[in-house]
């Protein structure tokens, strides 16, 4: 049974999200929704519409059918609040997008002046502080092309939480990373976690998964067929597309690891 107290945390609540492109259905009905200070990870095959559900999410895709609420108020159909949505849901890609002919700090601290209207030395002081938070604030003055891969996805979760969103959702953001920075992007975004911040990752990181996630939901086919706590969905999944897929991940990264109780 929900209580109010539980309903009363709920920050983000996504109900029957549809979306097709031409004749293929991606997304088939999705449902969920988050307490603040919880960590929610996506697994699943390519192609499946996890990336295309955080788009949804951020209305950067908007769906055919299904709502949205965040704390309470509609996101979706919302053309007049969007840009205070989107500020309220930051968003880390696989691809980092930061703007090559700016600075670390630059890149942060442009739409704190551009779409939050900070005074220069006020977005500034903002954005030494969130590139301190993922510590690359010795790189404020370097350029996306004197960064490595690792640096630079640090430099654009610092620019989502230097607008002090209330969700984070990050798409798949070591994907891209050479193995050996994979490692120092996950730390940062435990930290978040364990700091409390709303997450919603799709990621392939078992290991991050495992150590964070309040729940792991597994999509196929456009829905989610399974999801559960790490030590439910790991040790005893009730599918067996779901055991298929966590073989294969075991196959591709080595053992995931039981979890215990």
């Amino acid at each position: 049974m929900t209580t109010l107290t539980q309903q009363e945390d709920v920050i983000l609540r996504v109900e029957n999200i549809h979306k097709s492109y031409g004749n293929v259905e991606v997304l088939k009905g999705v449902s969920f929704s988050v307490r603040k200070g919880e960590t929610k990870v996506f697994i699943g095959p390519s192609g499946t519409g996890k990336s295309t559900l955080l788009r949804c999410i951020n209305q950067l895709t908007i769906p055919d059918k299904g709502q949205i609420w965040l704390h309470g108020e509609e996101v979706t159909h919302s053309k007049k609040n969007i840009n205070f949505f989107r500020q309220k849901m930051g968003m880390v890609f696989q691809n980092f997008y930061l703007f090559d002919h700016l600075t670390a700090l630059r890149n942060v601290e442009i739409a704190l002046i551009k779409v939050k209207g900070m005074k220069k030395d006020a977005a500034r002081d903002k954005a030494m502080e969130e590139l301190a938070r993922v510590g690359m604030d010795s790189f404020a003055q370097h350029y996306p092309s004197q960064l490595s891969g690792g640096q630079a996805q640090r430099v654009s979760i610092a620019r989502a939480l230097a607008m002090d969103p209330d969700v984070m959702l990050f798409d798949e953001p070591t994907s891209a990373l050479d193995p050996e920075l994979i490692g120092e992007v996950l730390e940062v975004m435990k930290d978040l976690a364990r700091g409390g911040m709303t997450m919603l990752v799709v990621t392939h990181e078992m290991g991050f998964a495992c150590s964070v996630a309040n729940e792991i939901m597994f999509m196929e086919e456009g829905t989610i067929l399974e999801s559960g706590s790490p030590e439910k969905l790991l040790n005893a999944p009730q599918y067996e597309r779901t055991r298929q897929f966590l073989r294969k991940l075991t196959d591709l990264y080595g053992e995931l690891g039981k979890v215990n109780g």
